[in-house]
């Protein structure tokens, strides 16, 4: 998609009024981004002059400066003024404000259980089923994306709560593109192909993966993540669901095939660089680097968009390493599934410069201006992919356009004692010897103690 630069007439009017907004892109400058979906915006809520309204969420610093150089346009297309403040105890602030009555307009949720807590406690604000209906139509398997920011109410009616803006993709695989072109190996199209390349390279006298779950306090958490996208892979979406809520229990058959193909990959000596005691010691952040080493010591890893900052110094995503969609069964049976992240924005009052900032959320627009910056990933289907700040969001972008299903990270929408607790021991323990049967029997016995 292109747009047409705006008329000399319709960008003074875009502009007028606000020159004290600091913008990152001068409205019409950039054919990449679609100035018309803005003034289309501005017609169908520009009389909030004088209004403000709050945001309270978990970025700051850079991003904090990225998500507030969106700001100034719906500022300047609205008349009202958006105050962002960003938290690093974000989910304690928002609790302790809400139950204070004196909550933000909007909130920014990392994790959707948080959001669905205070849906149920009667603190947000139904967004309506028109918006959730817009996100089935707008977002790249949209009814995943609907069914993300639904939660039952004070009431137990289920209504659409929460906005999905801003998402991360974690269903990748990393390679060294010299490293394949030397052994004459190529890129896994499907499951299957994923797993016969792992017997190949090890058959080569080569080692396929390069796995490390320490991470200090968190030891553990890169297993589920693995655990997360197998489910996807073996079972339907609604299996993966019930399994994130206890409808299916931790230890039901279904769950534990995923733990054991896991282990299919982590707890084979030939499979895994230093051997499968080497998986639970060898920290995340350095679990990459085999990659990177003189003869390789590992081929693939998997991780999420943001493993590059454990890469060596000067190593240009694209030329020297690149990624893959982890692929799904060749059959077409589990679709496209994608496991990620990402932000949802709620309203927590009656404001309705607050509600018009869901609609601006809407706008292609409100997506491509931060997507030409940086760490920037949406399922928005009416933006320009060229928007994108480098081919590698562009091609992370990709992917989420090309998923038939999304799915949260698993952990985090279970409860903390299980997601950020007991499933990270657990695996632990798994790579470490004990059956996949015991180590669930574990985190479900940890379930019950909650419920």
């Amino acid at each position: 998609m292109k747009t047409a630069f705006l008329t000399t007439a319709a960008v003074a009017a875009l502009t007028a009024g606000l020159a004290q907004a600091q913008m990152v892109i001068e409205p019409g400058s950039d054919d990449r981004i679609n100035w018309q979906s803005l003034e289309d915006f501005k017609a169908a809520h520009g009389d909030l002059e004088g209004q403000s309204f709050t945001i309270l969420g978990p970025w700051l610093g850079e991003d904090q400066a990225l998500f507030t150089s969106v700001l100034p346009y719906f500022e300047e297309a609205t008349g009202a003024k958006a105050n962002y403040s960003g938290s690093d105890s974000f989910e304690q602030q928002i609790v302790i404000d809400s139950e204070a009555g004196s909550p933000p307009d909007i909130a920014v949720f990392p994790q959707p259980g948080l959001a669905a807590d205070l849906a149920r406690k009667g603190h947000l604000t139904p967004l309506g089923e028109e918006t959730a209906q817009w996100v089935r139509d707008n977002y790249a398997a949209g009814e995943s994306w609907a069914r993300l920011g639904s939660y039952a109410g004070a009431d137990g009616a289920e209504n659409f709560y929460a906005f999905p803006y801003k998402a991360d993709v974690k269903s990748l695989v990393w390679y060294v593109p010299e490293n394949f072109e030397d052994a004459g190996y190529e890129v896994p199209e499907s499951y299957e192909d994923l797993k016969a390349l792992t017997e190949q390279i090890a058959a080569d006298g080569e080692t396929p993966w390069c796995i490390g779950l320490g991470s200090g306090g968190a030891t553990g958490w890169p297993a589920t993540d693995w655990v997360e996208d197998l489910m996807l892979r073996l079972h339907s979406p609604e299996v993966y669901d019930a399994w994130t809520t206890n409808e299916l229990p931790f230890n039901d058959p279904k769950v534990i095939a995923a733990i054991e193909e896991f282990g299919w990959f982590a707890k084979n000596d030939d499979y895994v660089a230093g051997g499968a005691a080497a998986v639970a010691s060898t920290d995340f952040r350095d679990s990459p680097k085999g990659l990177f080493d003189f003869p390789p010591a590992c081929y693939m890893h998997r991780q999420a968009s943001f493993v590059p900052s454990f890469f060596p110094e000067g190593s240009e995503v694209g030329l020297d390493v690149d990624f893959f969609y982890m692929p799904a069964p060749a059959d077409g049976s589990m679709g496209k599934p994608v496991l990620g992240g990402g932000t949802l924005f709620s309203v927590l009052s009656d404001n309705p410069a607050a509600r018009a900032f869901v609609e601006f959320l809407k706008t292609p627009a409100a997506h491509e201006i931060w997507m030409t910056q940086k760490s920037f990933l949406t399922p928005h289907l009416g933006v320009d992919l060229e928007a994108y700040d480098s081919d590698t969001q562009k091609k992370l972008g990709q992917i989420l356009l090309d998923a038939s299903t999304f799915r949260f990270d698993g952990s985090d929408l279970m409860p903390g004692a299980v997601g950020a607790g007991a499933f990270w021991t657990a695996m632990v323990d798994y790579v470490g010897g004990k059956p996949a049967q015991d180590v669930a029997d574990s985190i479900q016995n940890t379930w019950d103690t909650i419920k």
